[in-house]
């Protein structure tokens, strides 16, 4: 293998990391959602949802911003019911984010959405392609750079 495929696999993964990229998918999943769940609150919660109960200081870097922006999008998600804070019973000076029941509805429906988006926009390949290219992908992320 040369270079070339190396290059076209990271051109592609820098328009998918880019952060408008990110930003337009999470406004088209978030579309309707209600109060609190918008491009802007996604990816906290997204993260918690993968992560489990954190500190804005623990999400942080997950999330990619710093402590304070989560910490102000998780205020949005607990004004809307979506997630809690309980005391870390770590460190009694801090909090953990907890997605409640109503915050992990949000985030299967959001799930639900990305899944079909996908889905959809793969629709028009040929048979068992996009079976491979999960597969490949997956494979990718296992063993590849990322992991």
């Amino acid at each position: 293998m040369d270079n070339e495929v190396g290059q076209e696999i990271a051109d592609a993964l820098g328009i998918l990391l880019r952060r408008t990229t990110r930003a337009q998918l999470h406004k088209q999943l978030t579309a309707g959602m209600g109060e609190g769940v918008d491009e802007v609150t996604y990816p906290v919660l997204s993260a918690l949802a993968r992560t489990g109960p954190r500190s804005a200081a623990d999400l942080a870097p997950d999330v990619g911003i710093d402590r304070s922006g989560v910490t102000r999008r998780a205020s949005r998600l607990e004004a809307a019911g979506l997630i809690r804070r309980e005391a870390d019973p770590h460190d009694r000076r801090a909090h953990l984010l907890v997605l409640t029941e109503r915050g992990q509805l949000a985030v299967a429906e959001l799930r639900a959405r990305l899944a079909a988006h996908i889905t959809a926009s793969l629709s028009s390949w040929p048979p068992g392609e996009a079976e491979a290219f999960a597969h490949q992908l997956r494979r990718f992320t296992a063993e590849g750079p990322f992991a």
